[in-house]
């Protein structure tokens, strides 16, 4: 699910944000937009990287900071029943007393993203449960009206 607008077709929301400039095995180079506040919007540039089944690293390419990474690693919880996602994240600045400032900014950006998207991730994963634990055979139901992420 989290890889989906990465490998995939991205939903009509998710193209507002992340946008797949190239893909290979295992790889995709991505632009992914933030709105910053007073209609502004910023584009960061960045590969993102699928070790299946359980790393997603992002690595910065183009982004008005000179070093980001990040990385999401889901792992199976003790009973099976549920996936834990772990967030870390770094970044960092040349020094100079403007681009700690500048970084500040963007971090308290970055981190408002990061948690609005994985909010995202969890209420999507939670739907998705739910619908499946509502078909007889606990597959995935065909598409609904209900269902709004089963269209393109």
């Amino acid at each position: 699910m989290i890889a989906q607008p990465y490998v995939r077709r991205a939903t009509r929301a998710q193209q507002e944000k992340i946008q797949g400039l190239e893909r290979g095995d295992g790889m995709v180079l991505a632009a992914h937009r933030t709105p910053i506040g007073c209609g502004l919007v910023t584009e960061t540039v960045e590969t993102v990287a699928f070790t299946r089944p359980d790393t997603i690293d992002f690595r910065l390419v183009r982004r008005s900071l000179p070093h980001v990474r990040e990385r999401l690693t889901l792992t199976l919880t003790g009973d099976g029943d549920h996936t834990r996602l772990e967030y870390t994240g770094e970044m960092g600045t040349d020094g100079w007393a403007l681009a700690i400032s500048w970084a500040a900014v963007v971090a308290r950006h970055w981190e408002a993203t990061v948690a609005d998207s994985l909010a995202t991730v969890k209420s999507e994963a939670e739907r998705r449960h739910a619908l499946q634990c509502k078909t007889p055979s606990g597959g995935r139901p065909g598409p609904t009206a209900e269902d709004p992420a089963s269209r393109t």
